[in-house]
């Protein structure tokens, strides 16, 4: 998996890859679960769709 531009979720904890990455593409987001490593689907997200879970998150 190419490790570029992934950023840890702030309200991962400190479990070493045990949390959300995030990054930026040229389409919009791309989100993986770090846990799973090479096995790890990754999601593509608009915009909108990333604002939206960054809030439900925030909410939780």
């Amino acid at each position: 998996m190419n490790d570029q531009g992934w950023r840890k979720s702030t309200r991962s904890g400190t479990q070493g890859n045990n949390c959300v990455e995030a990054r930026v593409t040229t389409r919009g987001f791309q989100v993986r679960d770090s846990k799973l490593s090479d096995e790890s689907p990754v999601f593509g997200l608009g915009a909108e769709d990333f604002t939206a879970l960054l809030s439900r998150a925030k909410a939780n």
